[in-house]
């Protein structure tokens, strides 16, 4: 995992590579709840998935732009620097996590997070009622 995020994130180490993954994972851990959490974690390596786990849910959830302003503030960084790294890191979990898992996960996060998975964000066309 730590030489794929390496190699899209250009990072010029593995000790690089490895903070973007393990802030973007505890990140992450403060976000997800439940199955979607749970499956995520039996997919990725066992270090990764302690930080993932190690977080406790937030009880309001970030949208996308949020969680990436959010872990810049944290990190003492620039919302375009972490949002490479957050691309880096959440591209390689998209693929280990595989499509149908990362479709559960993408719905139950607030808009905004398919583009940090390396996703098209598509929206649902509202429906016209009675009162519209």
């Amino acid at each position: 995992m730590l030489e794929r995020v390496r190699y899209e994130g250009a990072h010029p180490t593995l000790e690089r590579a490895d903070e973007a993954v393990q802030r973007v994972l505890a990140a992450l851990g403060r976000q997800l709840v439940g199955d979607e959490r749970v499956d995520l974690a039996a997919r990725l390596p066992v270090e990764a998935a302690l930080v993932l786990t190690a977080q406790v849910p937030t009880v309001t959830p970030l949208t996308g732009w949020e969680f990436v302003k959010d872990l810049a503030q944290r990190t003492d960084s620039t919302p375009a620097a972490t949002r490479w790294n957050v691309g880096a890191v959440l591209s390689v979990v998209s693929q280990l996590a595989g499509p149908e898992l990362l479709d559960r996960i993408i719905n139950q996060l607030p808009s905004g997070y398919a583009l940090l998975f390396g996703r098209a964000e598509l929206h649902q066309p509202r429906r016209k009622t009675a009162s519209s």
